[in-house]
């Protein structure tokens, strides 16, 4: 577990697994070479064999009022990918102790509906589906569930009919302020409702990326999508835009995917590059 401080906000990433892949199972690119063309900060990034690690996590968000849960991660006794498929992790009682027990939390914010960021929205319980997080509202942006209603995916409708069946879920829009300094940010393509989640406090900012993008090299090449966007064009342009926001502005980005260290800044060299580098300093 890693913690932020964004002013008096605190931030904790909660892991639930890191998967080691080649380029090609995540980004859809036959450039074998893409990731050895760029200096990372860590190897977790760009392996030498062409190799880098996907991360799992959740972000809790604490402003001191509001304790805010971004992404529930894929969730214990789901089928899924293979490398992901009936996990029995200790993700629930990792969150339980940090000081964030399942009752406490009070928003959980899905930035997509996609099955490794929605899984703990419910737990297994003598055989039945229910709510993991029973006092939470549980955000979802209108136009994502709208793109997904008609899914007949069984693994949906174990995540999302308990919460709405008990009256837990808020459809929201893409720019939905959730609190005094956390709000949402359309950020399409990888599906069509996604969003990012922007925290600020004080002089102090940072983005969580959603699925943005998979590995920092999209920030420098925003063209390379990920193997599951749903529009590559949409998603590119966001990339695009999303740099041209925050680069040299100071602002924490912290991946939704990227393995320690999960956060840093977008910086422009001299000829105009724009470089992700990590935040050491916090993790």
């Amino acid at each position: 577990m890693t913690t932020w401080r964004i002013g008096t906000t605190v931030m904790h990433k909660v892991l639930e697994a890191e998967v080691t892949v080649p380029l090609t199972a995540a980004l859809r690119t036959d450039d074998t070479a893409l990731l050895k063309r760029y200096p990372w900060p860590a190897p977790e990034f760009s392996r030498a064999d062409g190799t880098f690690v996907i991360s799992v996590h959740g972000l809790l968000v604490d402003t001191g009022t509001r304790r805010i849960l971004v992404d529930t991660c894929v969730g214990n006794a789901r089928p899924s990918v293979p490398f992901l498929s009936m996990l029995d992790s200790a993700w629930l009682q990792d969150l339980a102790a940090l000081g964030y027990p399942p009752e406490s939390i009070d928003t959980v914010v899905c930035t997509h509906l996609h099955f490794d960021h929605v899984g703990w929205n419910t737990r297994l319980v003598d055989g039945k589906w229910v709510p993991t997080f029973p006092r939470a509202r549980h955000l979802v942006t209108r136009v994502e569930w709208e793109h997904w209603a008609d899914e007949a995916d069984a693994g949906l409708r174990d995540t999302m009919q308990p919460l709405l069946d008990r009256g837990l879920v808020d459809f929201v829009e893409t720019d939905h302020r959730v609190c005094d300094g956390v709000r949402l940010e359309a950020a399409p393509g990888h599906t069509p409702g996604q969003v990012a989640v922007v925290v600020e406090s004080g002089a102090e900012r940072a983005v969580i990326t959603g699925d943005l993008v998979h590995h920092p090299v999209q920030f420098i090449e925003p063209d390379v999508p990920s193997l599951a966007d749903t529009d590559a064009a949409l998603a590119a342009a966001t990339r695009r835009a999303f740099v041209e926001r925050y680069a040299d502005t100071g602002t924490l980005i912290v991946g939704t995917h990227f393995p320690a260290p999960t956060a840093g800044f977008l910086q422009r060299g001299g000829d105009g590059t724009v470089r992700f580098v990590a935040d050491g300093r916090r993790g």
